[in-house]
């Protein structure tokens, strides 16, 4: 954990382009996170969060254009509704 210090730096240094997020996340959410990481050659769980909602905004703009990823967005968005115990909190 950062000191009081440490975070204030941080927070001030990045007041306009940065939010820090404290997720409590179940531990197969981290280690997915760090998979993610790891295989797609980023800079830790915070970078792979990152990583996720970018490419999740990309499927999303190409759902616009393919019913194919359309359908596969929906069947996934349905998919985590049906075992959102799962995988949330």
């Amino acid at each position: 954990m950062a000191t009081n210090r440490s975070q204030t730096r941080w927070r001030a240094k990045n007041r306009l382009v940065k939010r820090q997020l404290n997720v409590m996340a179940k531990s197969h959410v981290h280690d997915h996170l760090q998979r993610l990481a790891d295989d797609f050659r980023l800079r830790g769980k915070g970078e792979a969060v990152s990583f996720a909602t970018f490419v999740t905004r990309a499927l999303m703009q190409r759902a616009d254009y393919s019913k194919d990823v359309a359908q596969m967005l929906e069947d996934l968005a349905e998919a985590f509704h049906r075992d959102r115990d799962i995988y949330s909190n």
